[in-house]
């Protein structure tokens, strides 16, 4: 039996990482400021690159503050574009954020005449990985030349952040979304191609017409198994109550309230390759009072025992996760392993519930080890010991 403690505290998910952030000409280059401060506070070295029409919208002090380099605003004798994004390159990341039509279409069509592209063009050519975040207007958007050369841009190895579609615009995406597509570049792409579904957070069981039964999940823990997942190359599927816990970014939301909903959620899509059941899903649904029960007197309240998702979930095929929480949570899932499909449980105690860290045993077949710390470098662990 293998034992390990301990994992780290938090991850500074791009440490040691160099990313070039090659801001183009759009209103949105006013977001790197927030953008570049984020990189940096996730590990990442940054080296700030602004097109001449970038200049005219952000001083490049300002972003030769914020990232602690000079900004580079022309290639000069140094060749820039080469040192960093060149063969043997000392750049791991070229970061285009925000990127405008023009720049796009250039790129896609190998036309070199900017600084930004002149790094594009080199990157492409090393094969290094590359990240596009787009922000125009929305007619710019729809133009079917520029969507044709979005379309093309996966075959020259970028990912390309969807924007938001608001206000008639085509805003570039929010600083999260764009940090976490720079951390899935630069994340090995063990889940490529695999489906995974992730049940997150808590349940409401009505008891009357204004009151519930929950519990104190506050969804962390599905969150980040979730995001790591995505980091990994998955197509991610949430179902969580999104009113409590909030929509995740980059995977696909499904919203549910009770126990029943998320039940019927995951029933009726197609098994997945991965099922994590992180949701402290409930075990009992009470009897509903036709109307509000009247304060001031005791009260019993009759509990029905709901069937277990996870069990309806074994052998449709899906590799399984599972949770165990309690004083006797080892043990419980020693049993909840011995189920068809259960890869991997993932046993803690009642005080992890809607903390920001907490101690897990993973349990596996013949073996077994400890991690501690916050949640998400638990679920970097988790997604380890499953791979």
């Amino acid at each position: 039996m293998a034992l390990r403690m301990g994992c780290e505290t938090g991850m500074k998910t791009l440490e040691n990482k160099r990313i070039v952030l090659a801001v183009c000409g759009s209103i949105a280059a006013v977001e790197t400021i927030k953008l570049a401060h984020e990189l940096r506070r996730r590990g990442a070295e940054v080296i700030p690159v602004l097109t001449e029409a970038a200049c005219g919208i952000i001083h490049p002090d300002a972003l030769t503050y914020a990232c602690a380099v000079p900004a580079i605003t022309r290639i000069s004798g140094m060749v820039e574009h080469v040192l960093y994004c060149g063969e043997g390159g000392n750049a791991d990341l070229l970061l285009i954020a925000p990127s405008t039509a023009n720049t796009i279409s250039k790129i896609a069509c190998g036309i070199d005449d900017t600084v930004i592209t002149t790094f594009a063009t080199t990157a492409i050519g090393r094969g290094m990985p590359i990240v596009l975040a787009p922000a125009m207007h929305e007619s710019m958007y729809r133009h079917p030349v520029v969507r044709k050369n979005l379309e093309s841009l996966p075959a020259l190895g970028i990912d390309v952040v969807p924007p938001r579609i608001e206000e008639e615009k085509a805003k570039i995406a929010g600083i999260e979304e764009i940090c976490l597509y720079a951390e899935k570049a630069l994340t090995r792409q063990s889940l490529k191609g695999k489906k995974v579904l992730i049940t997150s957070g808590s349940c409401r069981e009505a008891v009357d017409s204004v009151r519930v039964l929950t519990t104190r999940s506050s969804g962390k823990m599905g969150r980040e198994a979730a995001l790591e997942a995505f980091r990994r190359g998955a197509d991610v599927t949430v179902v969580s109550n999104t009113e409590i816990h909030g929509k995740i970014p980059c995977v696909k939301n499904i919203s549910v309230t009770s126990a029943g909903d998320m039940a019927e959620a995951v029933l009726s899509l197609p098994a997945p390759d991965y099922y994590v059941s992180a949701a402290a899903i409930s075990d009992f649904s009470p009897v509903r009072s036709a109307e509000k029960i009247h304060s001031g007197k005791p009260v019993s309240l009759e509990l029905k025992p709901l069937p277990k998702l996870i069990t309806q979930m074994s052998g449709r095929g899906s590799k399984i996760i599972g949770f165990k929480i309690g004083e006797d949570a080892e043990e419980a899932g020693r049993r909840l392993l011995a189920e068809e499909d259960v890869i991997l449980v993932a046993a803690n105690y009642p005080e992890t519930m809607g903390a920001k860290t907490g101690e897990y045993i993973l349990l596996t077949e013949g073996a077994e080890h400890r991690v501690s710390g916050e949640k998400d470098a638990v679920a970097r662990e988790i997604w380890d010991a499953v791979l």
